[in-house]
């Protein structure tokens, strides 16, 4: 059903390639409604390997004259911290674009927005401190520098859960160290990858160092192939990003794959339940659920877990859910497909034992019409073989499962195909530094869920992927290491060439 109290007219956008709108094919389009209202928002130019081909070549001229590359580190500082500031300035504008395009409050767009500047921010004072090492112990006339340089043409795929605030884990820091990006955003939250690229022109970035095509995945494949491509940063699921790995392999080259998740949170019978309840429910539904790092495997310590969950689905039956314009703490399914595919996992899990305790249908009452809406959702009972534990369901669903000891709780947390993040919720510091350096993840939250600064590196171990974005080792994921070795002094007779 149309929301027709939404009378925008949709929008037509090009590709953004060497610093110019390219329009596209008019027959060759794609269109993108608005989850949360079922209004048609925009259409967008469906990329062609022709279209790739032409940024991956913009991105190449620009690097190669080093026009961005060799400028120095300050030189960038300024210009970034420049488009940091006009993000400030259109923090509305972008939040917009991606709570229509991806169906959630403008409230959590803006936070997302004010967490992508935050990220601009950090990245461009980290491209005047880049700097290599030298070595001066090697002996009198010997001395080693390490030289770190930009990788080169990076391509960036964007999923569209966190459509800016993923943008810029990446490409900020892909441009602080002088790379140049061709960005492929989800073919279901382009608009945010656009408007940035627009106002990276008007910060000063120049012609060809960010560009933009937008399309399907046949799109994001002729990137994840490209010969000219010197690194690609992917973020969505697991499967797709062992794609992106075989495509990358034509010329061998660099990878960062941030993939899928199913994290834990870990409730010991001593934590701070009532934060522990918010924590939680926060966990697994921020963002529709739609979250790599969602908290989606509740582990409570079976002396507390009766009171437990009676507290959770008081707390959960309270959430508000909603669009744009609504308050609320999370909004609509990204499309139909997804929305049915979490019911349907819903519904399995039922089948393999699981007990409903609340939610697990679609809100198609007066309030929601027109929009793809699930109600928070939390299963008991579930047991660690089936697929409601170990697989990502990505929808505003928690799963609950006992544990008695400290040591069950780890195996328990360990014994998915992920690890990316996991949460401990307890009173006891030693105790939480102990199972933290048991936990097999990138990213453990404790007392907390669902947080981070800038400063910190992000990424996963096993199937959630390899490299890291964010903080100097996401920096550095976009620079190569070159070693220097210079001798001084009279060198004859120092190789043993016979005369």
């Amino acid at each position: 059903m149309m929301n027709t109290s939404d009378t925008r007219t949709p929008v037509r956008r090009g590709h953004l390639i060497d610093g110019r709108i390219v329009p596209g094919d008019e027959a060759e389009t794609f269109e993108r409604w608005n989850p949360a209202s079922g209004v048609l928002i925009a259409r967008y130019a469906r990329g062609t390997r022709d279209d790739v081909d032409d940024a991956v070549a913009a991105a190449r001229r620009a690097f190669d004259s080093g026009v961005w590359s060799d400028m120095d580190g300050m030189g960038r500082m300024r210009i970034l911290t420049r488009l940091a500031n006009l993000m400030t300035e259109h923090r509305e504008e972008l939040a917009r674009l991606d709570a229509d395009e991806g169906g959630k409050p403008l409230r959590v767009a803006m936070n997302d927005t004010g967490t992508a500047i935050a990220l601009m921010e950090f990245a461009a004072g980290l491209a005047s401190t880049d700097h290599g090492d030298i070595h001066t112990n090697l002996g009198t006339d010997f001395t080693g520098l390490l030289v770190r340089e930009p990788i080169g043409v990076v391509g960036a795929i964007v999923p569209w859960n966190f459509p800016l605030l993923i943008l810029c884990q990446k490409v900020a820091f892909a441009l602080a160290a002088g790379c140049a990006v061709v960005v492929k955003p989800s073919e279901f939250t382009s608009g945010s990858a656009l408007r940035l690229a627009e106002l990276a022109l008007d910060a000063g970035v120049p012609v060809g160092v960010f560009n933009v095509v937008t399309g399907e995945g046949e799109t994001g494949q002729a990137l994840a192939e490209h010969l000219d491509v010197d690194m690609i940063t992917f973020t969505g699921s697991t499967a797709t990003g062992r794609r992106v790995l075989e495509a990358s392999k034509t010329n061998l080259k660099k990878t960062s794959l941030e993939l899928g998740g199913k994290a834990s949170q870990i409730v010991f019978a001593d934590a701070d339940l009532d934060a522990a309840v918010e924590g939680v429910v926060f966990g697994a539904t921020h963002n529709q659920g739609e979250c790599c790092v969602a908290g989606a495997r509740l582990l409570v310590q079976s002396t507390i877990a009766e009171e437990f969950d009676r507290r959770l689905v008081e707390r959960t039956r309270r959430l508000r859910v909603g669009g744009a314009e609504i308050d609320a703490d999370y909004g609509a399914m990204i499309h139909e497909r997804h929305l049915e595919n979490v019911l349907q996992a819903v519904e399995h899990a039922r089948e393999d034992g699981a007990v409903l305790l609340t939610g697990g249908t679609r809100l198609e009452d007066p309030a929601h019409a027109g929009g793809l809406f699930l109600s928070p959702t939390v299963l008991a009972d579930v047991a660690p073989e089936t697929d409601a534990f170990q697989k990502e369901i990505f929808g505003p669903v928690l799963t609950v499962t006992t544990f008695d000891t400290a040591e069950e709780a780890v195996q328990l947390a360990n014994g998915v195909a992920y690890g990316l993040a996991n949460t401990i919720w307890t009173s006891d510091l030693g105790r939480a530094l102990t199972v933290m350096r048991r936990l097999r993840s990138g990213t453990v939250y404790v007392n907390t869920t669902i947080d981070g600064s800038p400063q910190l590196s992000f990424g996963g171990y096993k199937a959630s992927g390899h490299g890291r974005e964010m903080g100097r080792a996401g920096f550095e994921e976009f620079t190569q290491l070159k070693a220097v070795q210079i001798r001084t002094g009279d060198r004859s007779g120092t190789f043993g060439l016979r005369d």
